[in-house]
């Protein structure tokens, strides 16, 4: 059978702090998230069946089938998971409640005779999912939010931005990140929140002001993204052609 190249939606999810909770409390929280996945994407109209879905140990990434609403990713699919997330959450112990890190992205991926995905979407979106802002974003929320999530540009604008029913482009706001050797903007929802997101503390920032090397992301005129540190040392980052 040929590997055939399609147009995907892509969904990633990510638990946070899933280290050092041990085997019995890690098998748990892991079950409990395959189970509200499956439950959020049934309520959304999306066949969880038809999806390729692949293992990434603490959390999962979901292909979704040809034709899938993406709309239905942001909503009621986010705005599902993070209801019953925070439902599990109400009775839980320290060591088996859960907060999660989604991203969404979509593109073009080669489809395998297995079910394998490949392609650089997916590199995008484990950038995405791995990315400090939404980590941030995560870490300073309240307890009761259960979930951040991030969207790449591609999706922000063949999805977001347009407000399709349940979608609310004012409550994404845009960030500025740099993931090993991807460097990107991206917007950043807290689900379940009608405000947007405040500005995270960018860690990795601070802690290089407080060593005296203070750095600046700024747009290129072009499809890139200008990275300088205080020493003048500059790199440019092609996001794209035109």
């Amino acid at each position: 059978m040929d590997q055939e190249v399609e147009y995907r939606a892509l969904l990633a999810v990510d638990i946070e702090h899933s280290a050092g909770r041990g085997n019995v409390a890690f098998w748990q929280i892991r079950d409990v998230l395959s189970t509200a996945l499956r439950s959020s994407f049934e309520q959304s109209g999306i066949d969880w069946e038809a999806c390729l879905r692949d293992d990434l140990g603490d959390g999962m990434r979901v292909t979704l089938p040809p034709g899938a609403r993406k709309s239905a990713l942001i909503h009621p699919l986010v705005h599902e998971l993070s209801v019953r997330l925070r439902a599990h959450n109400r009775t839980a112990g320290p060591l088996t409640r859960i907060r999660v890190r989604i991203a969404l992205h979509a593109g073009d991926v080669r489809l395998g005779p297995s079910g394998e995905v490949t392609g650089h979407p997916l590199e995008v979106l484990a950038r995405l999912l791995d990315a400090t802002p939404v980590r941030t974003a995560l870490a300073q929320a309240p307890e009761t939010v259960t979930a951040a999530l991030l969207v790449s540009p591609h999706f922000y604008d063949e999805t977001v931005r347009h407000g399709y029913p349940g979608v609310d482009p004012d409550t994404f706001r845009n960030v500025t990140f740099t993931e090993k050797e991807y460097t990107a903007h991206a917007w950043l929802h807290l689900p379940g929140s009608t405000a947007v997101p405040p500005a995270p503390t960018q860690d990795r920032a601070d802690s290089e002001q407080a060593h005296g090397r203070s750095k600046m992301v700024n747009n290129a005129s072009g499809n890139g993204v200008v990275y300088a540190t205080q020493h003048g040392t500059q790199h440019i980052h092609i996001t794209g052609k035109p």
